[in-house]
């Protein structure tokens, strides 16, 4: 096999991933003809995005070259899945001696942290030898076209592109909530005003929720609450929402069609997908049942990014692509309605476009009047060990310890103290002792074992430097703390588990003392 791609592995997720493809407005993408210019992309995009931009580009490329062009798409899962593909692959290819890739031009979707992660040199020694390589390539754009997209390169103080030339914003994605209205209506749940309403004892058995671990976009939209509402508050909502999930699905695109069907009353969702979701449902007749909302200043824009991948088959091809995506006619198709002059030719898309020269002279043919300069402000010193954190304590409450969770969940929720407004009180809020020491347990954060005996909980920002440096990035590998043979990442979400589920029984054993 070439260095490529870690072939097997590749199709056995594509395969996994075409099984789990949603079949709601599903319509297969044409494959380009045999003398098109070819352009090989692996995204996790969903099949409307994918029929959009391969037609738009196959459009764009006769018209501007005289040349017919298409692309050729390749779907393994989630932003998150591709990049550990695209990691091992690489790896194999650098301990085999082989070119990295090959396989493959363009990853195209997702979000900023997995194309950060991916332009960092990855390194094997073999024999003595250190070698190393990126995943991601540089690609150098002409300044000006790149002024005209970015202007200063900032929104919400994020940067929109690489300054080195490894991503490009393509798109930008915010953070919110979708609903449906039967449903809260039904629960006589009021619609949600910020990201409490995800924490409603109301709504047990009624959140649809993602895996973090598998949803590049999904961690980043429950990195942007605990940023937002802070560390202690903010998973305080989210182990509440945990409590409240009927499902932990693989995919993002999964909880807002779940809210449209109405197995689900709410879900916390990447924007595009809500309103893509309540465009599906309006067409289909039913244009006030489901609702999407962005907590304004609360919620976060992350762009979305295009990126040229090392051992590129088709760099020119490529190159053309990623132009193509960043012009004007390629972020039309984000927003203007379907069967515009330059819009999309089958589905609304309603995504955010990136670039700053299409809001300034095109927003008002745009379907959503939404300005992403205004809706999200910067972040005020983000915290940068909070991303490494999500998945692992997320994980061990929504599905380690599911059940136990529900049922802890169950009894603060029930008991008389607990208020019904939809707030989310803490245990210092607690004036009922009881309740006080359910709440205690419930929201008590993990404790890590640290060098000489030491142990440190994770509710402060310098014990979550202090375990990401000594866990995660391997600083304590020699002093006895686990294992040397086991990840201890997997160590770490074990003891997650553990823990978590030691407090649950707690809370349990609580609210059964009192008679609860």
């Amino acid at each position: 096999m070439r260095g490529g791609w870690a072939l097997g592995a590749f199709l056995g997720a594509l395969l996994a991933a075409l099984v789990a493809v949603p079949v709601i407005a599903r319509r297969d993408v044409a494959v380009p003809p045999p003398d098109a210019a070819k352009v090989i992309v692996i995204t996790p995009h969903n099949e409307q995005i994918r029929q959009e931009f391969g037609d738009g580009f196959a459009r764009w490329h006769q018209a501007r070259f005289g040349t017919p062009a298409g692309v050729v798409w390749n779907t393994p899962g989630g932003t998150s899945e591709i990049r550990k593909i695209l990691e091992a692959s690489t790896v194999a290819a650098l301990r085999d001696g082989v070119p990295v890739g090959g396989n493959a031009d363009l990853f195209f979707g997702g979000g900023t942290y997995e194309f950060e992660q991916l332009k960092k040199p990855m390194s094997v020694e073999v024999r003595g030898e250190r070698r190393s390589a990126s995943v991601l390539v540089p690609v150098e754009l002409d300044p000006a076209f790149l002024a005209s997209v970015y202007g200063d390169n900032d929104v919400g103080g994020r940067p929109m592109r690489d300054p080195d030339g490894h991503w490009f914003g393509a798109a930008l994605s915010a953070f919110g909530i979708v609903w449906n209205r039967e449903s809260l209506d039904r629960l006589g749940v009021p619609a949600p005003s910020g990201w409490a309403a995800l924490a409603d004892p109301r709504l047990q058995g009624q959140v649809a929720m993602v895996n973090p671990a598998q949803s590049g976009s999904v961690a980043t939209a429950m990195e942007t609450i605990l940023h937002r509402e802070g560390w202690l508050r903010g998973w305080a909502i989210l182990r509440r929402a945990a409590a409240n999930a009927r499902s932990v699905s693989a995919s993002a695109t999964r909880a807002p069609i779940e809210v449209s069907q109405g197995e689900a009353a709410i879900a916390l969702c990447i924007d595009f997908y809500g309103r893509y979701q309540q465009q599906v449902v309006a067409d289909g007749g039913s244009p006030d049942r489901v609702g999407y909302m962005d907590p304004v200043g609360m919620t976060a824009i992350d762009p979305d990014p295009i990126a040229m991948l090392r051992g590129a088959p088709h760099p020119e091809t490529a190159r053309r692509f990623i132009e193509f995506v960043l012009s004007p006619d390629g972020q039309r198709l984000w927003q203007y309605p379907v069967g515009a002059e330059g819009g999309p030719r089958m589905h609304a898309l309603r995504r955010i476009p990136a670039s700053r020269a299409v809001h300034a002279a095109d927003r008002a043919r745009f379907i959503d009047q939404v300005d992403p300069w205004q809706i999200a402000r910067a972040i005020p010193n983000p915290d940068p060990n909070v991303r490494s954190f999500v998945a692992p304590l997320f994980v061990a409450m929504a599905i380690d310890c599911r059940s136990l969770a529900r049922e802890a969940w169950a009894a603060v929720a029930a008991h008389p103290a607990y208020p019904r407004d939809g707030s989310v009180p803490c245990a210092d809020e607690a004036r009922d002792p009881q309740l006080r020491r359910m709440l205690e347990a419930f929201d008590a954060m993990p404790a890590v074992p640290a060098p000489g005996g030491a142990t440190l909980v994770l509710d402060t920002p310098a014990n979550l430097a202090a375990v990401r440096d000594g866990w995660l990035r391997g600083k304590w590998a020699d002093a006895g703390l686990w294992n040397r043979l086991d990840p201890p990442a997997d160590v770490l979400r074990r003891m997650f588990a553990e823990q978590v589920a030691a407090r649950m029984r707690e809370v349990i054993a609580i609210s059964r003392e009192a008679g609860g």
